[in-house]
């Protein structure tokens, strides 16, 4: 478990501070029987962490069940370097769309992930359900 006053993985910015894991992702991934993340871009945002952080079972529980897979395979040499909200719009009161770069670095070579993600509410709780990868490159950053 990462110190809770570390920076959070995600970036995720409170003006020009950073929060802190326990400020941001980390109540959605420690406690997520009792809070939910409360929208699309806070569960993309955690989503991100959990990925950083190993996270299966949190990945799995916030993936739609018609999408999900048996299991997340984390590669060991990957290293994630940040996250980047580009849009986030609610399609409905129900459904919404996150559109994001993830940065990461493997066997030394930096490559960018750019996707938009497709959420649905499903009672109290958003879950990713899919989403269109608009580009997976490697970059000179």
């Amino acid at each position: 478990m990462p110190n809770p006053t570390a920076t959070c993985p995600c970036g995720n910015l409170a003006g020009k501070r950073a929060l802190s894991y326990a400020q941001c992702c980390g109540r959605y991934l420690d406690h997520f029987d009792t809070v939910p993340a409360p929208d699309a871009q806070s569960l993309m945002r955690s989503r991100y962490s959990a990925f950083v952080l190993e996270r299966e079972h949190y990945l799995l529980k916030t993936w739609h069940a018609t999408h999900r897979p048996a299991r997340v395979d984390f590669d060991q040499q990957v290293k994630w370097l940040g996250l980047e909200i580009r849009n986030y719009r609610l399609t409905d009161p129900d459904h919404a769309e996150v559109e994001f770069v993830a940065r990461n670095r493997l066997a030394g070579r930096a490559l960018r992930l750019h996707e938009v993600s497709r959420f649905v509410r499903e009672g109290d709780r958003w879950v990713y359900v899919d989403g269109d990868v608009r580009g997976a490159r490697e970059t000179t950053d």
